[in-house]
């Protein structure tokens, strides 16, 4: 059983949740099943698992130059899990160096039927060096599928990192999904900073996860995925003794084959991932709020850290340590995490929850950021707040003069570059214009950020009733 909470702000959305999910049996079962009626159905999406493979989605192994994964789900005619697994070639015969590789394969029930999940780990695999492979339903294999394993020691690449998607996935964060992917030059991961999902809010569970293996479509199984959970990939469930209670929602464990190298009392939601040069570290900030895991994991945070080889730093989570919407920063991680970004050097902090976009580089205020930078002093930590789906907050008051460049009523994907002695750093907006950038550049352990001039125009903000866009603003208060 999970942990007894309180609500809190931003946590949850309108009270108990209309369709909770109960392990019976290695199952999850829909209880409430009358409530769980009242929430739609996405129109016309087909999310009944069938004889073919779907939701297939690539996650790098802790050691992304050694190991991939992947998760995929069929109807319940396949009941093992099937890969194979080969070099790429230049011609089509792929199947003549496969080798079968047998998972783990867990059931599920839920509002679109049942279906099985199945998870494959691809060990012993050469560094730097194109694989395909493929996974099978009850009907047949899949298409083969072609990734690339990392570079053993840096290699520049870029990755992509993704802010809430979570409500109206397919219809509208589709489209910046697929900008990002249309518009980078060869991505190497995409870094997701939590609530992928509306869970709890507008549609069952499982058309929620059908919507967002489909806006992202072929690319998540070819690109691997670092996800982070939200508050929203929880449910919230009454116990046995009338209390509602935190539970990591039944699909998220089943649709991501993760490193198990995370910390005490949230494994399946911490993680690890070595690529090329940089250690990216996620962390579960809901865990940590409201399952008592504060402790464990800013122990794990520091010993991760510290043990890291890696010449940058990337860490990600959901809750923001400086928010751009919320009146309040959530002042319990940044008491226990801050300081051991400081004292680590830490280089970016992505981050999402509060639906509006926010690049802040000094707790004083932006002011005093430009003062130091032009002293040549150290740049530390840089907190990112981005927001890629539908659902949008208004900007905050100390908004004006704390971050360095924050956007509402934006929808945004942003780019990095990973260089030897810089991180090049850039936000867009949906249409692809560049909103915000800068390049961190690394000497020794100390750091300056050079702001990008183009990106430097007038900052997106909503005046009155009236949006950036010349139509009514859509963010709310928070």
């Amino acid at each position: 059983m999970g942990t007894r909470h309180a609500f809190r702000g931003g946590v949850t959305s309108g009270g108990l949740v209309a369709l909770a999910m109960v392990m019976a049996a290695g199952v999850m079962v829909p209880a409430g099943a009358g409530e769980a009626l009242s929430r739609p159905h996405s129109p016309g999406q087909p999310y009944a698992a069938r004889s073919l493979p779907d939701r297939i989605v690539l996650t790098p192994g802790a050691s992304a130059a050694r190991q991939m994964a992947v998760a995929w789900r069929t109807d319940v005619g396949q009941s093992v899990a099937q890969a194979q697994i080969a070099p790429a070639l230049d011609g089509p015969s792929l199947e003549a160096r496969a080798r079968q590789v047998i998972g783990v394969s867990a059931p599920i029930t839920t509002e679109n039927g049942a279906a099985i999940y199945h998870q494959a780990r691809f060990d012993n695999l050469d560094p730097d060096t194109a694989y395909v492979y493929r996974v099978r339903g009850s009907a047949g294999w899949s298409e083969w599928f072609q990734f690339r394993t990392a570079a053993d020691g840096f290699k520049p690449f870029n990755f992509i990192y993704l802010g809430d998607t979570q409500n109206n996935i397919l219809s509208i964060a589709s489209r910046v999904i697929r900008q990002a992917f249309h518009t980078t030059e060869s991505p190497a991961l995409v870094v997701h900073a939590g609530d992928l999902v509306a869970q709890r809010d507008d549609k069952v569970h499982d058309d929620d996860w059908g919507e967002w293996t489909q806006a992202g479509g072929y690319s998540y199984s070819i690109v691997p995925q670092v996800p982070a959970t939200g508050n929203h990939e929880y449910v919230d469930r009454i116990g046995a003794d009338g209390q509602e209670y935190y539970e990591l929602g039944p699909h998220w464990s089943r649709q991501f084959t993760l490193p198990a190298n995370g910390a005490e009392g949230a494994r399946e939601t911490t993680y690890y991932v070595d690529f090329q040069g940089v250690r990216f570290i996620v962390l579960d900030a809901t865990s940590a709020l409201e399952l008592g895991t504060i402790d464990s994991q800013t122990r794990w945070l520091e010993a991760t850290l510290a043990a890291s080889k890696a010449k940058w730093h990337i860490v990600a989570f959901h809750h923001p340590i400086y928010t751009c919407a919320r009146p309040v920063d959530f002042n319990k991680l940044k008491a226990a995490w801050k300081p051991v970004f400081d004292a680590y050097n830490v280089d970016l902090v992505l981050q999402g929850h509060d639906h509006c976009y926010s690049r802040l580089t000094a707790e004083a205020g932006k002011d005093a950021s430009a003062r130091a930078r032009a002293a040549g002093g150290h740049q530390g930590p840089v907190y990112l707040v981005s927001v890629t789906g539908s659902k949008m907050y208004a900007l905050n008051d100390r908004s004006a003069t704390q971050p360095d460049r924050v956007a509402e009523d934006t929808e945004l994907y942003q780019v990095t570059r990973v260089e030897a002695d810089r991180l090049l750093f850039r936000s867009y907006t949906a249409t692809g214009k560049l909103y915000d950038g800068f390049d961190l550049v690394r000497k020794g352990r100390h750091k300056t950020l050079i702001e990008i001039p183009e990106a430097q125009g007038p900052a997106r903000r909503c005046n009155g009733a009236m949006g950036p866009d010349g139509v009514p603003c859509t963010s709310r208060a928070k």
